[in-house]
């Protein structure tokens, strides 16, 4: 099933994605179809608006204020252009119980959908807007996988020196992959009654920011020409629950746990994470990207069972990788993102470990230009408010 999906703006990197409702589908096909063929004019029109050479001694204003903070001969800003995208998207988040008596792991899965959205980026703000067509999701076997009910919220804020990622899960419906898993070969076992909820912060530090960016990567609205990489250090924590009707481990797969009734479990776990991240440059325009941070981090668990309730203080590793691949310039850009964050609790009686995956797969078409006079005067809201910053706090440490 279709579900919603939104963002909060706010300042650094907003990631807001809403699915609309059917009566706007209309409306967003248009949108996507003016981006998609008329945009790559804008920047022309701009021109013609604007002598060439002004738009010059911006750009070159522009360089000498970035390079105060990054070594440019590495990667280039372009900060005061607007970035706009048209990608592709797909979000889950999956629920995996790993069975020590067994040897084997339950895999719980939502039935998302296959999302078309457009975006943009300008300086500290960027705007996406998704919504999962029927046509891109016609393959996809809904009665057979269930219904899923969510609400997914993942808001990545990319600075120059702080990554922060926030994330709100909130999924009602899975099904059990591979198809056979408890239950007969020819279907799969549903649960439509269980609940995952989940927030979640991670705030990292990068270590070499002068020559390593990760907006030219995740956001393309900078460039990275050479070859860098970067230790990343920081902090995580997370809170959250898994509900069910009746037992989460079916009885066709461990008959002892199913009777135990064991239907929800509560967990909180907080502490450091430390990884690293290097970005690949093939002829300054082609590029791979791979990120990996660990996290040991302590919490108490809860689980409710015909038994009752019992609490558990425990250790418990998570990890959080990221890949990027694609095609950059100084005016387009074409990227392939993958993002799973995978959160590791000890519930104590159920197994050795159970493990939410919060994962988010995009392909990205990106042009970049500066924006038009009479789009200008409707930003001035957001320069006016990154001048305020400049004049308040140490904007370099930010941007």
């Amino acid at each position: 099933m279709r579900a919603k999906q939104l963002g909060y703006p706010i300042c650094y990197y907003i990631r807001c994605e809403h699915l609309f409702s059917k009566s706007s589908q209309v409306v967003l096909q248009k949108i996507l179809v003016y981006f998609l063929f008329l945009s790559p004019f804008i920047g022309f029109a701009q021109e013609d608006s604007t002598t060439a050479r002004q738009l010059r001694k911006e750009r070159r204003q522009e360089i000498k204020e970035f390079a105060k903070v990054a070594d440019t001969s590495y990667y280039m800003s372009y900060h005061s252009q607007v970035t706009g995208r048209i990608y592709l998207s797909r979000k889950a988040t999956s629920l995996s119980i790993q069975n020590a008596a067994h040897h084997e792991d339950l895999n719980y899965k939502p039935n998302s959908t296959l999302n078309l959205g457009i975006g943009a980026t300008y300086k500290w703000i960027t705007i996406n807007l998704a919504y999962g067509f029927s046509f891109l999701n016609f393959l996809n076997p809904k009665t057979e996988l269930g219904k899923t009910k969510y609400l997914d919220l993942q808001c990545h804020l990319y600075g120059r020196k702080i990554i922060i990622d926030g994330f709100g899960q909130f999924y009602k419906g899975f099904y059990l992959a591979p198809k056979g898993t408890a239950t007969s070969e020819n279907s799969y076992y549903l649960r439509e009654d269980m609940r995952v909820n989940q927030i979640g912060l991670s705030m990292q530090y990068v270590v070499n920011n002068r020559k390593f960016s990760y907006r030219a990567s995740f956001l393309q609205n900078e460039w990275q020409k050479k070859s860098a990489g970067a230790v990343l250090i920081g902090f995580e924590s997370y809170i959250g629950n898994v509900r069910s009707d009746s037992s989460m481990i079916p009885f066709r797969f461990d008959s002892t746990m199913a009777k135990k009734n064991i239907r929800e479990f509560q967990y909180y776990k907080t502490g450091p994470n430390v990884g690293c991240a290097y970005t690949l440059v093939y002829k300054k325009h082609f590029f791979v990207t791979g990120s990996v941070a660990g996290s040991l981090g302590v919490g108490n668990n809860t689980i409710v069972s015909d038994e009752g309730r019992a609490q558990n203080f425990g250790v418990s590793t998570s990890v959080f990788i990221r890949a990027f691949a694609g095609y950059n310039s100084e005016k387009w850009a074409i990227s392939a993102i993958y993002i799973s964050n995978n959160v590791g609790v000890n519930p104590g009686d159920i197994s050795t470990r159970i493990s939410l995956n919060t994962s988010n797969v995009r392909l990205n078409l990106v042009y970049r230009f500066p924006p038009p006079k009479r789009v200008k005067k409707h930003l001035d809201v957001i320069d006016k408010t990154e001048h305020y910053i400049k004049d308040k706090i140490d904007y370099d440490q930010l941007k």
